[in-house]
C-alpha cells in the first residue's frame, strides 16, 4: 500500500452539491497524521455569505446563523494552506472535497496543487463485502463503534473518522 510519512485527512461541508452550481465550503475540517497517529488538528466554520441548500444544512445542520461571526473565507483558506504545506491530502470521496477546496483557493487568487488520496475509494477496494462505504459504514466497521463524541456530518469529527479508516486500510 502507500506509505505516507506525513499526510492530511479533511472533510468538508457546504451549502450545496457542486462549486459549479454555487456551493461553498462553509467548514472545514483537517488532521496531520504521522506515524498512524493524529498529531494537529484544524478544523473552523466559515463566515461565507452565501444561502444554504435545505438539503444541505438538513444533513449537516449549518445553519447562517451559525456562520456569523466566524472567519473570512481568505483567512480561513491562508491559514489552511499553511497547515497543510504540500502535504498529501486524504478525503473520504476525495473528488467532492477536492473539487471544492480548489474552487475556493481559486477565488482568492490561490493554488492547491496537493495529491489527493481517497479513503473512500480504498475502502471499496478493501472491503468490497461492505453494504456501502458511507464514512460512518466504514468507520462503524473497522471501530466496532462510533465514539460517543462524534458528530457525523461535521468536518472535524468526519477527518477524524476517515483518517481512522486511512490508517486502519493502508497497511
Amino acid at each position: 500500500m502507500l506509505s505516507l510519512k506525513r499526510y492530511i485527512v479533511c472533510d468538508v461541508e457546504t451549502s450545496g452539491l457542486s462549486p459549479k452550481h454555487g456551493g461553498r465550503v462553509i467548514e472545514i475540517g483537517a488532521v496531520a497524521c504521522e506515524e498512524g497517529q493524529i498529531v494537529e488538528e484544524f478544523g473552523t466554520l466559515i463566515n461565507v455569505d452565501c444561502s444554504i441548500h435545505w438539503a444541505a444544512e438538513r444533513v449537516h445542520g449549518i445553519s447562517r446563523r451559525m456562520l456569523a461571526g466566524m472567519p473570512e473565507p481568505e483567512e480561513v483558506w491562508r491559514a489552511f494552506q499553511v497547515f497543510i504545506g504540500g502535504c498529501p491530502v486524504v478525503a473520504h470521496n476525495a473528488t467532492f472535497d477536492a473539487a471544492f477546496l480548489r474552487h475556493e483557493m481559486t477565488m482568492l487568487g490561490m493554488h492547491m496543487n496537493n495529491r489527493f488520496f481517497c479513503s473512500l475509494a480504498l475502502s471499496r477496494k478493501c472491503l468490497p463485502h461492505l453494504p456501502n462505504h458511507r464514512l460512518a459504514t466504514v468507520a462503524q466497521h473497522i471501530l466496532g463503534a462510533l465514539p460517543p463524541t462524534i458528530r457525523l456530518h461535521r468536518a472535524l469529527d468526519d477527518a477524524r473518522l476517515a483518517a481512522k479508516i486511512w490508517m486502519a486500510l493502508d497497511r
